[in-house]
């Protein structure tokens, strides 16, 4: 009997690098391994989209847009180029009006995508209507995506096979038009079984000649025998990656899975030696790039706090970015209630960056002190529908912290009507910077990457959190009171501090000195603490300034918002604490400040 051709889509340049590198790779350092892989005969490969839309603009001062237009001309005409969207937020984390989502599907048309993978996190099918319409409309083939996840131990109510049975339905009575269906766990929590039992219903249910697609993570171990199960129960393609972007948080490598299912009745659409010399030349394209330990193994917590590979790093490269790597297993643990209470949304981006911002809040504020905007916006209805009711008494308290009343409104049509949303909301924000360039480019850019996408425009991006050997800062040595590097301790607070001449560096920030002998008395000292009546403004967490918005001498009123910070993809408001004057202000926009550190004071 003839075996079973089984399709593999490459992930190893989108997925395989939001997975291990939180995204973070520059155009130029892997187009030879795409080239070397359509050499190997490979014609399908994820190309853009998701984190891989923001990423460019916000870590390595690249364009999305360039990036796609240079993956298709290296791959050529032919080559069917796939991203992913997130429905309704299309590739941001928020979500957007009508006139965006259409936007961006005309936009990954014309710099040369083929197919978008299309999902909603929390399954609710409204979410995929006017997306889907607007991708088949714009000539693009449209993926659409049924999301799944193990529920914690103990959990029931949702992600089961009559769950995403009645989904895969939902989609079809909503009669969204689509040429293929994925079912997608970027957790990789699925139970093999749960993954076979749920494609044996849905080739019963769809056209006998749909393709299937099924897409997993090894971040909880099974994902190799999720693909075995898939594939027996009738689906006609999986994803893999290669070595270094593969297993761990990525997708099985196309040889881990090749050699699951030797013996068996079906084979892979590719030359797997020549899939293994591309994999070499891969691997000496990113052998400059630094590989978190984390992204190599199986992370046995993740069936009670399903954090998706695709997130885990991201994650932890945001902590790292700002010196909170300690908190990362208490934000793992944590995790576990956020998602039981929730209402089990998919942990899959926007969802699980809402479930993980939750946890981190909970760890550094304290359980429920604050809420994270996603989260708290996605229990009271902002998003959609949750497969569940979430827990009434976070809903009760979410209301009243974040001053938002419970809907059950379409979250688009409450977008289109937010004048901070779509097309023209965009354009002012052009304007507002001084850009006059209204090209659809740039409207899509400002809109779903806000302050980093302007700043980009305006040229003052710079590179930043790409972790590359090359590019990391070389530590010195020091005799005391010389030029070199310094750890100082104030107050128990540490400080990186490198002092080169009449300057020094502290945490990345630059600042003339002068030091002489003795000690003189006189004059004031340039801190944010300046008499005993003085309040300090302190930093909440270790984050980045993004806008500072008082001056020295400004009146202020307690619940003044001074500060916004960002940290973990959050942006922080530093509120004054009493009212008063502004007596000094210590932190610029740019500038990386940790916990309890003055930002300013107040007479």
């Amino acid at each position: 009997m003839a075996k079973k051709t089984i399709h593999i889509m490459n992930t190893a340049f989108r997925d395989g690098f939001q997975s291990v590198y939180g995204a973070r790779v520059f155009t130029k350092d892997f187009m030879p391994a795409v080239k070397v892989c359509c050499e190997a005969g490979q014609t399908h490969f994820e190309a853009g989209g998701g984190a891989r839309f923001q990423a460019p603009f916000f870590y390595c001062n690249e364009s999305a847009f360039d990036m796609m237009d240079t993956f298709r001309e290296t791959v050529g005409p032919d080559a069917d180029l796939q991203t992913l969207a997130r429905g309704i937020n299309v590739v941001s984390l928020d979500s957007q009006s009508r006139d965006i989502i259409d936007l961006h599907a005309k936009m990954f048309k014309k710099h040369g995508m083929t197919t978008i993978r299309n999902f909603d996190a929390l399954n609710d099918v409204n979410n995929l209507i006017d997306s889907g319409k607007s991708i088949m409309k714009h000539g693009l083939n449209h993926e659409v995506v049924v999301t799944m996840m193990e529920l914690p131990p103990g959990c029931s109510g949702a992600h089961d096979v009559a769950f995403y049975i009645k989904t895969l339905k939902d989609i079809l009575a909503a009669e969204i038009p689509f040429t293929s269906v994925c079912f997608k766990d970027a957790s990789g929590t699925s139970a093999p079984k749960k993954v076979y039992d749920t494609i044996l219903e849905a080739r019963k249910i769809l056209p006998g000649d749909t393709k299937i697609s099924f897409h997993s993570h090894e971040t909880a171990g099974v994902a190799t025998m999720g693909y075995v199960a898939a594939i027996k129960a009738g689906a006609d393609q999986v994803d893999c990656s290669l070595a270094p972007a593969s297993g761990g948080t990525c997708q099985p490598d196309v040889a881990t899975l090749w050699h699951a299912l030797r013996g068996e009745d079906y084979e892979l659409d590719v030359d797997i030696d020549k899939m293994m010399e591309a994999s070499n030349v891969f691997k000496e394209c990113m052998e400059d790039y630094i590989i978190p330990p984390e992204a190599l193994a199986v992370e046995p917590l993740i069936p009670w706090s399903p954090m998706p590979g695709g997130a885990l790093t991201a994650n932890t490269q945001m902590m790292r970015d700002n010196n909170l790597m300690d908190k990362y297993e208490d934000c793992i643990k944590a995790m576990g209630e956020v998602v039981r209470r929730g209402g089990f949304a998919t942990s899959v981006t926007p969802v699980s960056q809402f479930y993980f911002q939750q946890a981190f809040n909970n760890v550094m504020f304290g359980p429920w002190e604050k809420f994270a905007e996603g989260y708290g916006k996605m229990i009271l209805g902002y998003f959609g529908k949750t497969p569940c009711e979430p827990d009434p008494e976070l809903v009760k308290l979410a209301s009243e912290k974040m001053g938002l009343e419970p809907t059950t409104e379409n979250p688009v049509d409450l977008n289109d009507a937010d004048p901070n949303k779509g097309i023209d909301a965009a354009k002012k924000m052009l304007d507002e910077a001084g850009i006059s360039d209204h090209s659809e480019e740039n409207i899509f850019i400002a809109s779903c990457c806000e302050q980093k996408g302007i700043d980009f425009l305006l040229g003052k991006s710079v590179v930043n959190g790409v972790r590359k050997k090359s590019l990391m800062p070389k530590e010195k040595t020091a005799e005391p009171g010389g030029d070199g590097g310094y750890t100082v301790s104030v107050n128990g607070k540490k400080f990186a501090v490198e002092v080169k001449g009449d300057a020094a560096i502290v945490n990345g920030k630059s600042y003339d000195i002068a030091i002489q002998d003795g000690v003189e008395t006189s004059g004031t000292g340039t801190v944010a603490h300046e008499t005993a009546d003085s309040t300090e403004v302190p930093a909440p967490m270790n984050a980045k300034v993004i806008k500072v918005l008082v001056n020295v001498g400004d009146s202020v009123n307690e619940g003044d918002v001074l500060f916004i910070v960002e940290a973990m993809k959050m942006e922080v408001e530093v509120k004054a604490s009493v009212s008063g004057t502004v007596s000094s202000v210590a932190a610029e926009a740019g500038a990386q400040v940790t916990s309890g550190e003055a930002l300013a004071s107040i007479n």
